[in-house]
């Protein structure tokens, strides 16, 4: 299985930004503790980060003439503002699940509405760098 893994905006800054709310661990830090966590299992993921919605909607685009089986995405402060991201998550025919590191239901009000949510088949959240091996494990033993 092949899968994308993409982050959104200021994902950048993890381990700096507000680690009380999102960890110390850096993005790099989490795609490594997926490797370990996961050897020996047969997959490919590649892991892309951007501050650009545009980068993002891209990405997902071309997804499946990258052969990528699935996608998981992060896409941070877009989940409750971007309808354009939400079409394009919707038109990869591939796997899709969204995570997020913190508990986005025990946060602020405006962070309760997931408008790119509804383009996957389901998210995982609260559980820090474990929503990604979550989304992995699934993905791997599930699918």
């Amino acid at each position: 299985m092949k899968i994308l893994v993409l982050g959104g905006p200021n994902l950048n800054l993890l381990g700096d930004r507000e680690p009380e709310v999102y960890g110390k661990d850096t993005l790099k830090d989490i795609e490594d503790y997926i490797r370990k966590a996961l050897a020996g299992l047969s997959f490919q993921s590649e892991w892309r980060q951007s501050n650009s919605e545009a980068d993002l909607i891209d990405w997902v685009q071309a997804a499946h003439s990258e052969n990528f089986d699935a996608i998981i995405i992060n896409p941070a402060g877009l989940t409750h503002t971007s309808v354009s991201l939400l079409d394009a998550i919707k038109s990869f025919k591939g796997e899709k699940i969204e995570v997020h590191l913190s508990n986005t239901y025990s946060r602020e009000e405006f962070r309760k509405t997931k408008i790119t949510s509804a383009g996957s088949r389901g998210v995982i959240e609260g559980f820090g760098k474990d929503s990604y091996l979550l989304a992995f494990k699934f993905l791997l033993e599930k699918v």
